[in-house]
C-alpha cells in the first residue's frame, strides 16, 4: 500500500509518500518527492497530517457497542428524572438504558420506582461508570435474583451485566461489536485493549471468524478464566490463532476497588457523610493484598501481565504494595518478568506517585473522566492530601501514561482525550487543576500507544488528521477530521 500526499514532519514543508508492506512502514519519501506507485494500492492522504495510530487502551467493547443502542440517561439529574426519560422513550416491555450518575442525587434509585412507572417491564439501567446496574422487579424475577433495592454494585453489577449479555444471541452481539470496531476506525483508532468481562480469547476468535475487526484487539482475561489461560499457555502478546494477527492475548484484569460515583473507590480518608450525621465510609477494597499477590503471581507464572483497576488512593497504595511483592520474585528469577498496569489511578498519594516509576507500573488513565468527574471530586474528595487525576505529576516522574476511554463510560475518541489532558476543561469553565495538565507532545504520545512519530520500520498503525494538533484550539482539536486510518497495514477508514 502507498499512502500518498501526507505531512510527516511539522518542521518540514512539502508532502511525503509512505509505503506500507505487510504490517510495517518500509519507506518514507523526502518532503516534496514522490514514491513509485507501481504494484501498490494507492491511498490519497489529501495533504493530511500523519500520526502513529491512536490506541484506546481501555474499552469494554461489547458494553459500548450495546450502549450505542440503549436509551441515554446521562443527562438525568435525579432518579425520578431517569424514570421520566424511560417512560418518554415509549419502550414498555424490555427497556435498556445507560449512563446514570447518582453520586450527588438526594434520593437514591430504587426498583419500586421502575415498577411504578413501567409495571411488569424488564428494565435495566446501567450507570455511567459500569459499577452499578438498576433493575426492575420483573427483570430480577426473570434472572432469579433478589435484592432489597434493585441497585447492584461493583462485582454484583458485573455479574448482572454478564447475565443480561448472556441473553443476547452471539451473532447479534458480534455484529454490533464489529460495527463498533468500524466506528472506532472512523475515529482514527487503530488498536484497543478490551476489558470486557468475558472469555475474550474465545469471543474475539469467534468474531474474527465472521470478519476481521476494524481495529487490532488486545483481549484481556479475568480471574474467572485465569487458570484456563495459564493451562493453555496463552501468554500476553501472543497472537490468537486464525485472526490474521488482529487479535492477541492481553493482561489479567483485577478489580481492586469500586468507583468514585458509587462512593466505593477505596480511599485513605473517609467520604463526607450524606446526612451529616457522622457515619463515614472509605469505600470498598474488593480484593486484599494477599489475594492480589496470589492472582498476579499466578498470572506471571504463565507470562501474563496484570492490569489492576484502582481508583481511590488506598486502592492504589495496596496495588503498588502487591506489585512490589511480585516484582521482588521476578528480580530473583522465580517468576518471568511481565508488565503491570494500574487502570485509572484517579487519586494517588504523593508518596505513591514515584512508586509507579520505581516499579515500572504503567498508568492507564482516562482524561475524559477528569472532566466528567470534576464536580463530584470537588465534593467527595475535597481537602485530600492525595492528588486527583495527577497526569503531569506522573509524567514528570517518567511514568508511562497510556490513554483510554473506558467506553462506554466516556466516548472512545482520542482527540477528546488529548484535549482534556492538555486543557483540563471541556466547557466554558476555567481549567480544573491546571497544574496537572500535560504538554501536548506527552498527551499525543500517550494517545498513540507510546509512539512519537512515524518512521521507517515502525508499525503500520497510522492515523491521518486534517491538521496538526498543535495548531488547534481546545474546541477544534476535539473535532479535527480523521482523513484515513490504517491498522496493521490494512486500510480501515478513508474519508469520503
Amino acid at each position: 500500500m502507498l499512502l500518498q500526499r501526507v505531512r510527516v514532519d511539522p518542521a518540514q514543508e512539502g508532502l511525503s509518500d509512505v509505503r506500507v508492506e505487510g504490517d510495517r512502514v518500509t519507506e518514507i519519501s523526502a518532503p516534496g518527492e514522490r514514491l513509485s506507485t507501481a504494484g501498490d494500492d494507492a491511498v490519497d492522504g489529501a495533504g493530511g497530517v500523519l500520526l502513529p495510530g491512536f490506541v484506546d487502551a481501555h474499552v469494554h467493547m461489547a458494553q459500548w457497542s450495546m450502549a450505542r443502542r440503549r436509551i441515554d440517561v446521562g443527562h438525568a439529574t435525579s432518579a425520578a428524572d431517569v424514570v421520566d426519560i424511560l417512560v418518554a422513550s415509549g419502550e414498555r416491555s424490555v427497556v435498556r438504558a445507560q449512563g446514570y450518575r447518582a453520586a450527588l442525587w438526594s434520593t437514591p434509585p430504587h426498583k419500586d420506582m421502575l415498577e411504578a412507572a413501567l409495571p411488569g417491564a424488564h428494565v435495566a439501567v446501567t450507570s455511567m461508570d459500569l459499577h452499578s446496574v438498576w433493575l426492575s422487579p420483573a427483570l430480577m424475577d426473570a434472572l432469579g435474583v433478589v435484592h432489597p433495592t434493585g441497585v447492584f454494585r461493583d462485582h454484583d453489577a458485573i455479574a448482572m451485566m454478564g447475565a443480561l449479555d448472556a441473553r443476547v444471541d452471539d451473532a447479534e452481539l458480534d455484529r454490533h461489536v464489529l460495527d463498533g470496531a468500524d466506528e472506532l476506525a472512523r475515529r482514527g483508532i487503530t488498536e484497543i485493549l478490551d476489558f470486557e468481562y468475558d472469555d475474550n480469547w474465545s469471543a474475539w476468535s469467534r468474531r474474527a471468524a465472521r470478519r476481521l475487526p476494524g481495529v487490532r484487539v488486545t483481549a484481556s482475561t479475568w480471574p474467572t478464566w485465569l487458570e484456563q489461560c495459564v493451562a493453555a499457555e496463552r501468554r500476553t502478546g501472543e497472537p490468537v490463532p486464525d485472526t490474521a494477527g488482529t487479535v492477541r492475548m492481553g493482561p489479567l484484569k483485577i478489580m481492586a476497588d469500586g468507583s468514585l460515583n458509587t462512593r466505593t473507590a477505596c480511599c485513605h480518608d473517609p467520604y463526607p457523610d450524606d446526612d451529616g450525621g457522622g457515619s463515614e465510609s472509605h469505600g470498598l477494597l474488593l480484593v486484599d493484598e494477599p489475594e492480589l499477590v496470589r492472582l498476579m503471581t499466578t498470572a506471571a507464572s504463565g507470562s501474563i501481565a496484570s492490569a489492576v483497576h484502582a481508583i481511590g488512593d488506598r486502592a492504589n497504595t495496596v496495588v503498588l504494595d502487591a506489585v512490589a511483592s511480585v516484582r521482588a520474585r521476578m528480580r530473583t528469577g522465580e517468576l518471568p518478568t511481565v508488565g503491570a498496569r494500574i487502570e485509572h489511578a484517579q487519586q494517588v498519594r504523593p508518596a505513591d506517585l514515584a512508586r509507579f516509576a520505581d516499579l515500572g507500573v504503567v498508568a492507564s488513565v482516562q482524561p475524559q473522566h477528569a472532566m466528567s468527574d470534576r464536580d463530584v471530586v470537588d465534593i467527595l474528595w475535597a481537602d485530600r492530601a492525595s492528588r486527583a487525576y495527577p497526569y503531569r505529576s506522573l509524567h514528570r516522574l517518567g511514568v508511562t501514561l497510556q490513554f483510554g476511554s473506558d467506553a462506554p463510560v466516556s466516548p472512545p475518541d482520542p482527540r477528546a482525550a488529548v484535549a482534556d489532558a492538555v486543557h483540563r476543561t471541556d466547557d466554558d469553565r476555567p481549567p480544573w487543576e491546571p497544574d496537572e495538565a500535560l504538554p501536548l507532545s506527552a498527551a499525543l504520545r500517550s494517545a498513540c500507544g507510546g509512539r512519537d512519530a512515524v518512521t521507517v520500520g515502525s508499525a503500520a498503525d497510522l492515523t491521518v488528521l486534517a491538521q496538526w494538533p498543535h495548531l488547534l484550539s481546545n474546541t477544534d482539536l476535539r473535532s479535527v477530521p480523521v482523513l484515513a486510518t490504517i491498522s496493521g497495514g490494512r486500510l480501515t477508514h478513508l474519508s469520503a
